[in-house]
């Protein structure tokens, strides 16, 4: 993957996409099917050209811009919630090169989803979260500290809730990974923080502009 802040956008977009609707089904009980089609199939997209790629393109990634956008601009408030699981992905994805194990063993879930994916002909199919679900509970969760995600418990409750929060907290580690293969520093990105916002702006705007 090319190392520039393009690309580096584009991975921290997937990550607030993720966490965002981690929050809404934790919140509500739903999230946007589409947003979250697009986060699941690139957890799947082992081999992929470019970082587009991964995503199927920006399009979809458009609640992520958006939400990466709110959490960095000054006027507007950060959602606490939001950052501390963006910052708790952050820092479990520099924990998984220590363990090759581990590495391992996460690649074989992605395998193993991406094969029933095939199957079903549809990666939102419950065969598929399931297996991202339990195969992030057997590994991503092992590592400390662990994500506590919050919410109404009638949400929480639910197992399809859970699956997807656990498929998505997972889909957030593969951006997580992304964006450290594209150059991204954890402790400097406080240091580049207007050169991220202008960019995803500008992301953003060249969506708009292809509609």
């Amino acid at each position: 993957m090319n190392k520039t802040l393009t690309n580096q956008v584009i991975a921290l977009a997937g990550l607030s996409q993720a966490v965002y609707l981690i929050q809404q089904i934790a919140r509500t009980g739903d999230a946007d099917r589409e947003a979250m089609t697009v986060l699941i199939a690139s957890t799947l997209k082992i081999d992929a050209e470019d970082v587009l790629d991964v995503y199927g393109g920006l399009a979809g990634l458009t609640i992520g811009l958006k939400q990466l956008i709110k959490q960095l601009t000054p006027s507007r408030r950060i959602d606490p919630e939001l950052a501390r699981y963006s910052s708790a992905l952050l820092y479990l994805q520099q924990q998984l090169p220590l363990d090759p194990n581990l590495t391992e063993a996460v690649g074989v879930v992605v395998s193993r989803a991406s094969t029933k994916a095939d199957s079903a002909g549809m990666v939102l199919d419950e065969s598929v979260l399931q297996e991202l679900a339990e195969g992030y509970q057997r590994t991503i969760s092992t590592l400390k500290p662990r994500v506590l995600v919050s919410g109404d418990q009638k949400y929480l409750s639910v197992p399809y809730n859970a699956q997807r929060i656990r498929a998505l907290l997972l889909a957030g580690i593969r951006s997580a990974v992304l964006w450290r293969q594209c150059g991204g520093v954890r402790w400097k990105l406080m240091w580049v923080r207007w050169r991220i916002l202008r960019e995803a702006q500008r992301l953003l705007d060249s969506i708009s502009k292809s509609v």
